[in-house]
């Protein structure tokens, strides 16, 4: 069992991923901006804790990241110095409204480029959980798509990967961290795919993969 903060937890991403890792008996800490929302989403799921942004980061295991790309360089500030040793997980997509459905890279090439200025060197950061959506994580129901998870620290993005078939889904290596821009950029074209094609949460299996984890 992990200490994983959930940083907005408040919102719908941030509610579905600690949703599913509560599920797996993690000891989970929903973090808002405010407390007193964070304690009204913990009431919601039941079993959680809660605290505002900066005093959820402290002893964790684990601090997932999960707000909007306006709010991600401020969020980042905030528990900066608070996270220690814990691996960050962000995230982040660089979706610029209204315009949601075209792919907006900002010009350090990704949001996890952004995040990783962001927070310095010294923190151990990966990035993932772009291409989910939210409110088939914030559900019991079995999730038909894969998790990409990016980062320069190997050990650091196997740890992330072992989470998640307790989450219900199946976590795949993407690589370097430099590699979540594609995920990211693909994340419009979900939206895209939404709309055109009526689709209720589009989202991506990769196939043909001899090594890879067992489908949850």
């Amino acid at each position: 069992m992990a200490k994983i903060a959930v940083i907005g937890g408040t919102g719908a991403l941030g509610k579905g991923i600690a949703r599913r890792l509560a599920k797996a008996e993690h000891e989970v800490t929903i973090g808002s901006r405010s407390a007193e929302k964070a304690q009204a989403a913990a009431e919601d799921l039941g079993g959680v804790g809660f605290a505002a942004n900066d005093d959820a980061a402290v002893g964790k295991d684990f601090v997932f990241v999960t707000v909007p790309h306006a709010s991600q360089e401020g969020t980042l500030a905030l528990i900066r110095d608070k996270v220690g040793a814990a691996i960050v997980v962000d995230t982040t997509v660089p979706l610029v409204p209204p315009k949601v459905m075209r792919v907006q890279l900002p010009a350090e090439g990704s949001a996890a480029m952004q995040a990783r200025a962001h927070l310095g060197d010294d923190v151990r950061l990966v990035t993932g959980f772009h291409n989910v959506s939210a409110h088939h994580l914030d559900s019991d129901h079995e999730i038909d798509c894969d998790v990409l998870v990016f980062g320069d620290d190997v050990e650091a993005r196997k740890a992330v990967l072992d989470l998640c078939p307790g989450m219900g889904v199946r976590g795949l290596s993407g690589g370097s961290l430099a590699n979540s821009a594609a995920a990211e950029a693909l994340t419009s074209i979900l939206i895209y795919m939404n709309k055109t094609y009526k689709a209720d949460g589009a989202g991506i299996r990769f196939t043909r993969l001899a090594e890879a984890p067992a489908i949850p």
